[in-house]
C-alpha cells in the first residue's frame, strides 16, 4: 500500500483565525511593560506610601486583567467578515 501524504501547509480556517499578529505582540509588549512599571512603583516607595498601596495595584492590575486579555483576544476585522453579516 502506498501512504498517501497530506499537504500540511495550508491550515485550516478555525487555527487560522486563533493566530497571534503583530499587534497583537505589541500590545502583549505593553501589558508586560505596565507590570514591570507597577512592580518598580511598588519597590520604590516606603511600606505605607499611597503610591506603594494604592498607584503600583491600580497599575498591576491594568496590566493583568486588561491589557494581556487584550493582547490575546484582539483580531482586525477583515473585509471579509464584514461582508459575510
Amino acid at each position: 500500500m502506498a501512504k498517501v501524504k497530506k499537504d500540511r501547509t495550508k491550515q485550516s480556517p478555525f487555527i487560522e483565525q486563533l493566530t497571534l499578529k503583530n499587534t497583537n505582540f505589541i500590545i502583549f509588549g505593553i501589558g508586560i511593560l505596565a507590570i514591570i512599571v507597577g512592580f518598580l512603583i511598588m519597590a520604590s516607595g516606603d511600606t505605607y506610601s499611597f503610591r506603594t498601596l494604592t498607584i503600583a495595584p491600580i497599575v498591576l492590575l491594568v496590566g493583568y486583567l486588561i491589557i494581556i486579555p487584550v493582547a490575546i483576544l484582539y483580531r482586525k476585522k477583515n473585509n471579509r467578515d464584514s461582508e459575510s453579516k
